[in-house]
């Protein structure tokens, strides 16, 4: 199996499991496709405010398994771990970074700003985790770890802005 981000083998959405994991082809972006997975992921996070929280979180957790499931497959169909163009994991990392927020355009802004400093960075431990974890899951768990830390840093900078006003 290739290295990750190897370059050199293209995102296709040849299979279902590649469809699925490239968030529908948003990550088929010749740059920086993890910040167009992103951007993909928006209209669902919008879409997914208007259920109950218990719902929305229900939801979150299917798409981590579907994403476990059709990310190792696509690596596989690709012959290289974490392909770039493997987004389903952005997908999850920003619906957790999301969760009970506001829904604006600010805060829209903010969420997607935020996981992406994360999951660019990758502080301890989500480096370690990115190192060490392989298959599906060390696929989804990174960024997991992304949207739990910027869901964290998003609910300070509302509270201390609550504070503040």
């Amino acid at each position: 199996m290739h290295s990750k981000h190897d370059h050199s083998v293209k995102m296709t959405i040849k299979t279902p499991a590649q469809f699925l994991a490239s968030g529908f082809g948003s990550g088929c972006a010749p740059v920086a496709p993890g910040t167009f997975g992103t951007l993909a992921a928006v209209p669902f996070w919008f879409a997914m405010t208007y259920l109950p929280d218990l719902w929305y979180a229900v939801i979150t957790a299917f798409v981590f398994v579907l994403g476990c499931i059709v990310s190792d497959q696509a690596s596989r169909e690709l012959n290289v771990h974490d392909h770039g163009g493997i987004v389903i994991d952005e997908f999850v990392g920003f619906f957790i970074t999301m969760f009970l927020v506001p829904v604006n355009i600010y805060t829209a802004i903010l969420g997607f700003v935020l996981f992406r400093i994360f999951d660019v960075i990758k502080p301890w431990p989500i480096q370690w985790v990115d190192q060490k974890m392989k298959g599906g899951i060390g696929i989804m768990v990174d960024d997991v770890l992304a949207g739990i830390m910027a869901l964290i840093s998003i609910h300070l900078i509302l509270w201390g802005y609550a504070v503040l006003s």
